[in-house]
């Protein structure tokens, strides 16, 4: 009886390798015809019996999976994702052929990532670049243009895996650079590879050719590891990241400026005016800091933001944002002064207050269209500056202002100038 069961075990196990012969010979057909659906169907009825094959038939069963998921690059998705999985299990027997399509794939990846990008589909980007690092790990840039394309999709939480994932790795980013002097036009070109530059300087038509290492790009991944947790709102995890990308570049003033926004955020004002002055320190002449000083401190701070924002046009003349957000700052006056006229009665102590708050009003309308008149004269096509300056003419009483600014927005609004 012994014997009989043995037999019949044994005979159990030749059937299942029989079948997964068949369906795997019957697959690769289907692959050739280009039939990736019917493959897939074959595959999947031999899948739960592939853990008992020899490594020769799973190795097999996982160079046809990936092909047929991969379907000359038509796959969904998810289907691209399965097939780089299933090409990584393919063993050693299959390596070669794994290899080669491996090398065709990200090519295909690489492609549509940079017409993607051109076409601005960041999403699709991104993705191209993600699945071509997966195929090929020792290539840590595309997981960095991965990272950086889907911050401009704002896909912030695919950016914060792909940056998190380099930084566990110790990636720098720092490259080798071949370069020479273009002998016609005189300038430094950097050469896809050494092979390359050594042929356009032994052909004569670049000379002096040298080497030279890129910046590390540690810092940005810290530093938008950072920003990313601000944007989606965790300042816990916000102010760890950006201590530490403070570490490695203690003189970012970005960093420092997105620590101080973020202080301001959790109520804590003192750290907060302290990381100002700081800032402040670190580059007393930058209009750009300045600008964005104004910015921070124009909600908990009115009057030292029109002081930042001056300062920014002192530096920087033709600042001109400076001159819109010092004009909106001034123009936000209003709304006390019209909240306290509406509150007022009809006595006659009331109709005097009413005088002088609407002279207060005024007044507010005379200090912001200097502002608002140099922003447009620097940017002639801006037309919220133009907008703004209507409504105050309009309100003002100045018909024929009201006039020359409302042509001017129906101009821009048609596309003039």
């Amino acid at each position: 009886m012994k014997k009989l069961l043995a037999f019949t075990f044994t005979l159990l196990i030749a059937t299942a390798s029989f079948a997964q012969k068949k369906e795997l010979k019957a697959a690769e057909k289907a692959i050739k015809n280009s039939n990736f659906a019917e493959a897939k169907n074959l595959l999947g009825k031999v899948e739960s019996l592939i853990s008992s094959a020899d490594d020769k038939t799973k190795g097999k069963y996982q160079f046809l999976l990936g092909k047929a998921l991969y379907a000359n690059g038509s796959g969904s998705e998810a289907d691209m994702d399965k097939a780089i999985e299933a090409l990584g299990k393919s063993g050693n027997v299959y390596k070669a052929e794994a290899t080669e399509m491996k090398a065709a794939m990200i090519n295909s990846f690489l492609t549509k990532a940079n017409t993607a990008l051109e076409q601005k589909n960041y999403v699709k980007s991104s993705a191209g670049f993600e699945k071509a690092y997966r195929l090929s790990p020792r290539d840590t840039t595309y997981l960095f243009y991965a990272a950086s394309i889907a911050v401009n999709a704002q896909e912030y939480d695919s950016a914060l895996k792909y940056y998190n994932e380099l930084k566990d790795m110790g990636y720098s980013g720092s490259e080798t650079q071949y370069v020479a002097i273009d002998k016609a036009t005189g300038e430094e070109e950097v050469f896809a590879n050494e092979q390359v530059r050594d042929i356009s300087v032994k052909t004569g038509t670049h000379i002096k050719p040298s080497e030279k290492r890129t910046e590390a790009r540690s810092a940005e991944i810290i530093k938008n590891i950072a920003l990313i947790y601000v944007s989606k709102g965790d300042n816990e995890k916000a102010i760890a990241a950006i201590e530490d990308a403070r570490k490695v570049s203690p003189n970012d003033l970005n960093l420092l400026m997105s620590e101080a926004n973020v202080q301001y955020k959790m109520g804590n004002v003192d750290k907060y005016k302290a990381l100002i002055s700081e800032a402040i320190k670190m580059d007393p002449e930058n209009p750009e800091l300045l600008y964005n000083l104004g910015v921070t401190s124009a909600e908990s701070d009115p009057e030292a933001a029109k002081g930042f924002y001056k300062k920014s046009i002192e530096l920087d003349p033709t600042y001109t944002n400076a001159y819109i957000n010092l004009a909106a700052l001034i123009l936000a006056e209003e709304t006390f002064i019209v909240e306290e006229m509406n509150g007022l009665g009809s006595s006659a102590a009331d109709d005097r207050k009413y005088d002088e708050l609407k002279a207060k009003r005024t007044q507010v309308y005379q200090d912001a269209i200097p502002y608002l008149v140099k922003a447009l004269e620097i940017k002639p096509s801006n037309v919220d500056a133009a907008k703004t300056l209507m409504n105050i003419y309009s309100a003002l009483g100045e018909t024929s202002k009201y006039k020359e600014y409302k042509a001017k927005v129906e101009s821009l609004e048609n596309g003039g100038n």
